[in-house]
């Protein structure tokens, strides 16, 4: 494959590692959004934080940070991938505004208001009533957007959702799920959500986890490159993208931290079962950072153009970046 196509993937969640890195060179990875936290306090993020600079530092020839869009064509030239931070939950502000605008400048580009349960922000998808953005969460939303944190909500119910991106005067992602018309889970989202999206001017990010997949593992190139165009057809394709999920070489004690955090004395199998608590197998076209250029190769026999592709692929992701990942200054 040719390295004109600029790859980025909004949200990987690994256990990281040179491996990893030098797999996302192999594949030809420009770009990732790697999930920071889940349930961590703001002290638990730091360490996070930290964690990443030691990264950096260690594997300065392979990755370097991305604080703004500009950074993923610094990282290209320079022959690096870039690396963006994302939560997943807002705990890493716990119940302080004041935390936005100083994560931001730590680095977290993207924040999810909600991790599938209600938060102080909104209400995740697995609530059994959605009551919607709270008031926190308006005020949330309002310095996100002052500060240039792109707002993500992959993990939220649907009145939350639709709220968030009525509220926000800035584009709204969901940087890793699919339509629920291709695959009925919780996750998943619907048309409607899909449209407000697209026209805030934010984007989708295609799911490569197999419960968010019709067929599981089992879900074939051609039916998520399907599933790709259909989705071109309802949003548009300046708003969509990818967002794998990849999360490699973790051990169950994370999937464990991930669906049950600190709040649940019973297990919570979140999208798994109590037969199916594990990690689930992954596809056997999409098995790591390697096998981008087999869904490139995918796209193109789904009939999309050069162009198209890599909208799809990457620019898409800078574009959203440029438009929403800024500060505002006045």
């Amino acid at each position: 494959m040719t390295k004109e196509m600029l790859i980025v993937d909004g949200l990987q969640y690994s256990n990281w590692s040179r491996e990893i890195f030098e797999q996302m060179h192999e594949g030809g990875v420009d770009a990732v959004h790697a999930t920071l936290v889940y349930h961590e306090t703001t002290r638990e993020t730091l360490s996070r934080l930290g964690e990443w600079n030691r990264r950096f530092e260690a594997h300065h020839d392979l990755i370097m940070p991305v604080r703004q869009a500009a950074d993923i064509e610094r990282a290209r030239q320079a022959g690096k991938v870039g690396i963006f931070l994302g939560a997943q939950n807002c705990s890493p502000i716990e119940d302080d505004i004041d935390m936005v605008a100083v994560m931001r400048e730590l680095g977290l580009l993207i924040m999810q208001l909600t991790y599938n349960n209600q938060s102080l922000l909104a209400c995740g998808c697995y609530e059994a009533e959605d009551s919607g953005i709270t008031r926190f969460g308006r005020q949330v939303i309002r310095e996100m957007n002052r500060v240039g944190m792109v707002i993500d909500m992959s993990h939220s119910a649907e009145r939350s959702t639709l709220e968030a991106i009525e509220l926000s005067a800035r584009p709204v992602i969901i940087s890793h799920a699919n339509p629920s018309s291709f695959h009925a889970a919780k996750r998943n989202k619907s048309d409607r959500v899909l449209r407000a999206i697209a026209e805030s001017g934010g984007l989708l990010g295609f799911s490569a986890y197999p419960f968010h997949l019709k067929n599981g593992p089992d879900c074939t190139l051609e039916d998520y490159c399907d599933m790709i165009a259909n989705t071109a057809d309802l949003m548009g394709i300046e708003h969509i993208a990818i967002g794998t999920d990849l999360c490699q070489a973790q051990p169950p004690s994370v999937l464990e931290w991930m669906r049950n955090g600190r709040w649940s004395k019973e297990m919570d199998y979140g999208e798994g079962s109590p037969s199916n608590a594990g990690w689930p197998p992954p596809l056997a076209w999409f098995r790591d950072n390697r096998d981008f250029p087999t869904l490139v190769g995918g796209l193109r026999q789904r009939g999309f153009d050069d162009a198209e592709v890599a909208r799809i692929m990457g620019r898409n992701w800078v574009g959203l970046l440029e438009r929403a990942a800024s500060p505002i200054t006045h």
